[in-house]
Formats: C-alpha cells, sequence, structure tokens
C-alpha cells in the first residue's frame, strides 16, 4: 500500500510531467507553424526564382531587349 508521503510526491511528480508536456505540445505546434510558413515562403522563392530565370533567358537569346551599356559616372 501506498503510504501518504508518497503519493503526494508522485501527484506532484504526474503533474509536473503534465505540464512540461503541455509545454512542449505548444512548442511543437508552433514549430509546425513556423515550419509551415518557412515552406511556403520556400515554395514562393522557387517560383520568383524561376520565373527570373526565364527572364534571363529570354534577354540572352534577344541581346536587343538587354539594357544599354551605362556609360561611367564623369568622375572617371
Amino acid at each position: 500500500m501506498i503510504e501518504e508521503p508518497e503519493a503526494t510526491d508522485l501527484a506532484a511528480r504526474i503533474v509536473t510531467l503534465e505540464t512540461k508536456m503541455a509545454f512542449q505540445d505548444q512548442a511543437i505546434e508552433e514549430l509546425n507553424q513556423a515550419l509551415a510558413e518557412h515552406f511556403k515562403e520556400i515554395e514562393s522563392l522557387k517560383r520568383e526564382l524561376h520565373n527570373l530565370g526565364s527572364q534571363l533567358r529570354d534577354v540572352e537569346s534577344h541581346p536587343a531587349l538587354a539594357p544599354g551599356v551605362e556609360p561611367p559616372p564623369p568622375h572617371y
């Protein structure tokens, strides 16, 4: 049979573990949300990089579309 002090100690340990678990669940959820946001941002950046690559290939294949060479500043 469990004596009273041991039962109190056991209950306190269970409460401590439950509290830690609740904080860990919250931390995991926050990390999951951050990861999802980062994934969306990475996908957006991949699309933008693909579009910029396409634009660069277009300019390279049509040199007339490329911006003109700027003359050096007057102090050169």
